[in-house]
């Protein structure tokens, strides 16, 4: 990943819009990493995965068991008439 400080990016944007089409470009502010700039395309590939919905023939036999066993902490009884 390139890095590059927020006035030189402020400086040659063109030049960083044409590499972040390449690779990400970390902005970094007082040496540290602020923000990155990515192609619209790998945005919109993260955002997918994000967004993933898994089916149950995603799961195996152990992760179903898995959850049927699991509880939830005390501290989510607050939460209990949001399901009644």
């Amino acid at each position: 990943m390139a890095k590059v400080s927020s006035a030189e990016f402020q400086k040659n944007f063109g030049r960083y819009q044409d590499l972040a089409m390449k690779e990400p470009v970390a902005v970094t502010r007082n040496g540290r990493e602020r923000t990155v700039l990515l192609s619209s395309e790998e945005y919109h590939r993260l955002k997918r995965r994000d967004r993933r919905v898994m089916g149950i023939e995603d799961f195996t036999q152990e992760d179903i068991a898995a959850i049927e066993r699991a509880t939830a902490p005390a501290e989510a009884r607050s939460f209990d008439d949001e399901v009644k």
